[in-house]
């Protein structure tokens, strides 16, 4: 199916070259809502490149992280052939995980680095970085998802709904002319300042 999401015209890719660390959100739009605006700014702020596939559609299609690549986008090419370290943007919903910020991709070192910049920034939110704590689907360890391509592999952020939605306003944040909460705002600003001191150990993910 993620083969022809290019075809609908409520669907489109967004791409922005700079340093060799990624950030990705394609399931952004309305499938994984909020999760474009915090990747794309983070990239903005932190001086990474950028992917995203973003649907409008009210009903958008669901794909498996591993089949991104099944519609060969020459963007998404472009980006994979320039970054070494990417970090992936996701949402998820569980009853009992309102709170909780899940860590997954093969980097682990990388996964540590990031949770100690978010845990100060939201003290209300959990970051687990344990992958045997994080469900089985969440984990993403499967050499075909986007996070482990690059050389180094990366970290899959996984954002619970009360992370993305906009409690003032009543909306998910950053989209549907809701505007960003600030716990987004202070998620962003961390994981950023996370990007910007990265030590070359945890780059080389040793």
């Amino acid at each position: 199916m993620a083969n022809k999401i290019l075809e609908i015209p409520s669907a489109y890719e967004e791409l922005s070259i700079r340093s060799e660390i990624g950030l990705m959100s394609y399931h952004g739009g309305t499938l994984e809502k909020a999760t474009d605006a915090i990747a794309r700014e983070t990239a903005e702020q932190s001086g990474a490149s950028y992917y995203g596939l973003i649907q409008t559609d009210d009903d958008p299609l669901h794909f498996p992280s591993t089949e991104l690549f099944k519609y060969a986008s020459n963007n998404l090419n472009v980006f994979f052939q320039h970054i070494r370290v990417v970090i992936t943007i996701h949402g998820y919903g569980r009853e009992s995980l309102f709170h909780s910020v899940l860590l997954g991709g093969r980097n682990r070192a990388l996964a540590s680095h990031i949770a100690s910049f978010l845990k100060m920034a939201l003290p209300d939110y959990s970051f687990e970085k344990n992958l045997d704590e994080i469900p089985k689907e969440l984990r993403g360890l499967h050499p075909k998802n986007p996070v482990n391509i690059p050389e180094f592999a990366g970290v899959q952020v996984e954002l619970p709904p009360t992370l993305r939605w906009n409690r003032e306003e009543w909306g998910w944040s950053d989209n549907g002319g809701i505007g960003r909460a600030k716990h987004v705002d202070d998620f962003i600003h961390a994981l950023s300042q996370a990007i910007k001191t990265l030590p070359l150990k945890t780059y080389l993910n040793e």
